[in-house]
């Protein structure tokens, strides 16, 4: 687990971030970055260096290597303190507060500017860097990445798609990006996965959903990992979020990947509320009327 680094901003000084700056720039071009080229890469002088890089390690923000050279690359936690100043400097956000989720591929924490927010890490990478390069588009062309640069490139997909999904469908409101971090609004509700609806509910809730994925489609996407962990409901409906996966609908496995998302959530209300969601519900059926825009209740389809 990343440690979260938004108590160590204040005793960080502007040369530090300079050294963190000049890794993240050296490790464009390698993994590792050599010593000898910091100072150029940080503006600093050997002397500067020598103790920013003291300060940095000190405080795991940067990790050394001495094998055929002296080199150095970023932590997640030195990629989080540059992503976070940037966005403090933009006062896209001005206070930093609890963990709402930490899971495999992200970190979400509570903030605030104007209102409460919702900050995400991605952690794409970090972890199992060769399956979610294998699997995501946005690193499919490149023979070698790294997972900061995977990170990043999840955070400006998944935060460009919002923009284009907001306000026509139930996303979160999209705020700020920077590096491998966005903002957006802060999500009301409880995860479908641990709401129990009322019987009278169900079909309703199910309804909302399958017309916010019908509306995400018609605004040209499928989001592509449809399941109960990446839906809030709450009194005013339903909320999708999760979108770094996502694929527009000309993509050659967009239905492929509508008709998982269906069978996915349709499962689910199956194996939870099995008496009001009838075997017959095949998602299929729901593929054809999601895809011609004709998609309005689960009733027609019984």
């Amino acid at each position: 687990m990343v440690r979260n680094v938004a108590g160590l901003l204040p005793e960080l000084e502007a040369e530090d971030f300079y050294l963190l700056s000049g890794v993240e720039q050296g490790m464009r071009f390698s993994e590792w970055v050599q010593r000898e080229k910091l100072p150029k890469f940080a503006s600093l002088s050997e002397e500067e260096v020598d103790y920013r890089l003291e300060r940095c390690l000190k405080r795991g923000l940067v990790e050394k290597k001495t094998i055929q050279y002296e080199g150095y690359t970023l932590q997640f936690e030195g990629y989080d303190a540059l992503a976070l100043r940037a966005l403090v400097e933009r006062d896209t956000i001005s206070e930093f507060g609890s963990p709402l989720g930490v899971g495999k591929e992200s970190d979400v924490y509570e903030v605030r500017s104007y209102k409460p927010l919702a900050l995400k890490y991605h952690r794409e990478g970090y972890t199992n860097f060769r399956e979610v390069h294998k699997e995501r588009d946005y690193t499919a062309d490149k023979e070698h990445v790294s997972w900061m640069y995977t990170a990043r490139k999840a955070a400006e997909r998944e935060f460009g798609i919002l923009e284009e999904l907001y306000p026509d469908v139930a996303v979160p409101q999209p705020i700020g990006q920077n590096r491998h971090a966005i903002v957006m609004e802060k999500m009301n509700g409880v995860e479908l996965s641990r709401t129990r609806l009322e019987d009278e509910q169900v079909l309703g809730v199910l309804d909302l959903l399958l017309s916010e994925i019908s509306r995400a489609y018609a605004r040209g996407y499928v989001h592509a990992d449809m399941s109960e962990y990446n839906v809030f409901v709450d009194a005013e409906g339903v909320t999708i979020f999760d979108w770094p996966q996502a694929v527009p609908t000309d993509h050659e496995n967009a239905d492929e990947f509508l008709r998982r998302d269906l069978r996915n959530v349709v499962g689910y209300f199956r194996r939870k509320y099995p008496q009001h969601v009838p075997e017959d519900l095949e998602s299929g059926d729901l593929v054809g009327s999601i895809g011609d825009g004709s998609f309005e209740t689960v009733s027609e389809f019984v």
